[in-house]
């Protein structure tokens, strides 16, 4: 995870970060007055701002978006090109057309796909919140990435408003910068359709923003917000959602049991009535949703889809299932081969402890990366700061109930997002009175690592053209890294937008070589396929294949190789008699 070169001999970003990060550490100690006139200054001017709180919040939100819209002639909009893109944006779709699910295609074993569900509907897999986010973006927009773009500008001035409950207001709009620049410009949450990581973190940072303003205050208004934000957590990560609201719980029950300004009983009904009811009818939803989609209000997403595909569980007691009936290779290889070595690394004795570290310091890599490492010299103080001591206690409930899980994504953790902020600004706090030999080595080491995202992400922008990421499938490292993936997805979306420029319906039947990489997945489809110009099919045997070209008999029928250098279209090799037949 930490290589310095890529497979062509390239320098990596995370290498260039790491060595920036060892010069900036080695010159705060060299030079500790370096800059100091022109950061004083700097920081007098964001000061000014940072006292004008809502001003703060909304200038943090702004920022996010329109600096994303500036790099778009850099970094364009995505297009969606992994499983879990191709399964949000079938939600998506599926919303859009004002439905919750849709009846289970004619030819569904055709169209079988990772992270699908094709029984009892055919739908995504996952929690709806991410899907409804899109398909407002397409309904509203034209464009479901604009949603997206808004979620990422209302999570940074989400977190910055957190901050501004745990932290002084300059270390808070400080904070919202930080987020803009590691989070809210390159990384796969807003580069991607994957995850629903924006509305995670914003709901994290509504229900921790709210909560000492609600201790202080009793306003109606923040058990408002706080609800809305347990809704987003709800909607998208409940499980890492319920392990932010137990010790949030925990701190609203003693406040309103034995708080010194607690509001009398019936004003605090009066007040978290609505609030309850909201959060309530939410889950009536939810459990709605369920019911339409998975057969059941008690069938969670993911339920139905693991159990039909997956061998590997998701948390580290549970035994493994029994190896279904794979009518597809790649199915098996991703569920079967990919899956399950995670499983069985961590699984075992040997490697819990291990695999449990390497998911730390992938996540802390992701959060933090390199340039965050050295204010955690300050870690000690940090965890007996009072200030923050809630927050550093939710992370450790976190990690906790992180170390049951198998796997674990930057996403998964997305309802912390704000808390990791506090507790990274507070170490830079500590960090900045930091005067060994009275020299203020401490105070140059946080300007520097600040100035040193703005200089990266300088470096992201041309890391292409630089040879400083690579673009070739598989991106494995893009998920972990602050930086984002890379171009892809474009030969897909080519090939569509040419067969779509042809008079009769298309269908394409896809065949893959034996060394295919499973998340390099074309194979996915729209909400009403049968009426869609362009449907995408998996080769099966001949009877099978047949059969899927005659039920489609007016479609124009293609062999579509992804695996070939360049990807290969030629017509499909239909035998003569069904052509006879066919007419």
């Amino acid at each position: 995870m930490l290589q310095h070169a890529d497979p062509n001999g390239h320098p990596t970003i995370l290498f260039v970060e790491g060595a920036l990060t060892v010069v900036a550490f080695a010159a705060s100690f060299a030079w500790p007055r370096f800059g100091s006139s022109l950061f004083s200054r700097i920081e007098r001017a964001f000061g000014n701002l940072a006292r004008r709180r809502g001003l703060a919040v909304l200038a943090v939100g702004l920022s996010a978006f329109l600096l994303r819209v500036a790099l778009l002639p850099i970094c364009p909009p995505p297009k969606p090109f992994s499983p879990d893109d191709f399964s949000f944006m079938l939600a998506a779709d599926t919303f859009a057309h004002g439905r919750l699910t849709n009846p289970t295609p004619a030819m569904w074993t055709h169209f079988e796909s990772i992270h699908i569900t094709m029984q009892p509907t055919y739908m995504s897999m996952y929690f709806p919140a991410q899907g409804l986010l899109l398909a407002a973006g397409k309904v509203l927009f034209g464009n479901p990435w604009l949603a997206v773009l808004a979620a990422s500008a209302f999570m940074c001035a989400g977190i910055c408003w957190m901050l501004q409950a745990w932290l002084p207001p300059g270390w808070a709009l400080l904070g919202g910068i930080l987020v803009i620049l590691r989070l809210g410009l390159f990384s796969y949450w807003v580069n991607t359709y994957t995850g629903g990581g924006l509305i995670t973190a914003l709901g994290g940072a509504l229900v921790l923003g709210a909560l000492p303003r609600l201790v202080k205050s009793g306003r109606f208004r923040y058990g408002l917000l706080m609800s809305v934000g347990i809704i987003f957590v709800a909607l998208t990560r409940p499980y890492e959602g319920l392990l932010l609201c137990l010790p949030v719980a925990v701190v609203l029950g003693h406040w309103a049991l034995f708080g010194k300004n607690r509001p009398t009983t019936g004003v605090l009904l009066r007040r978290a009535a609505f609030p309850l009811a909201l959060i309530a009818a939410s889950i009536a939803w939810l459990g709605f949703y369920d019911y339409r989609a998975f057969g059941s209000p008690l069938t969670l997403p993911y339920t139905v889809n693991r159990a039909t595909y997956a061998i590997a569980p998701y948390y580290v007691w549970q035994a493994k299932r029994p190896e279904p009936v794979y009518r597809h290779q790649a199915l098996r290889v991703f569920y079967h081969d990919d899956e399950l070595k995670w499983y069985e690394r961590i699984h075992s004795v040997s490697g819990f402890l291990p695999q449990t570290l390497l998911k730390g310091l992938s996540v802390l890599l992701f959060f933090a990366g390199i340039v965050f490492l050295p204010p955690f010299i300050m870690l000690r103080r940090v965890l007996m700061d009072r200030r923050i001591r809630f927050l550093v206690i939710g992370v450790l409930v976190m990690s906790a109930g992180m170390l049951i899980e198998i796997y674990v994504l930057p996403h998964y953790l997305a309802p912390f997002t704000a808390a990791f902020y506090a507790i990274f600004l507070q170490a830079l706090r500590h960090l900045r009175v930091w005067h060994p030999e009275r020299k203020p080595v401490g105070k140059t080491m946080v300007r520097l690592t600040v100035a040193l995202c703005f200089a990266l992400c300088g470096v992201r922008l041309f890391a292409v053209p630089l040879h400083l990421m690579p673009v070739e499938w598989p991106p494995n490292e893009w998920i972990w890294r602050w930086y984002g993936p890379g171009p892809f997805g474009y030969d897909r979306v080519k090939m569509v937008a040419e067969l779509e420029k042809r008079p009769k319906a298309q269908l394409l039947i896809v065949r893959y070589s034996p060394n295919h990489v499973p998340l390099n997945e074309w194979v996915y489809n729209g909400a009403d396929i049968d009426d869609a110009k362009v449907v995408w099919a998996r080769e099966m045997d001949t009877v099978n294949n047949l059969e899927l070209i005659r039920y489609y008999h007016d479609r124009e029928v293609w062999l579509v190789q992804p695996d070939s250098q360049p990807v290969t279209v030629t017509p499909y090799p239909v035998p003569t008699q069904l052509v006879a037949a066919t007419h």
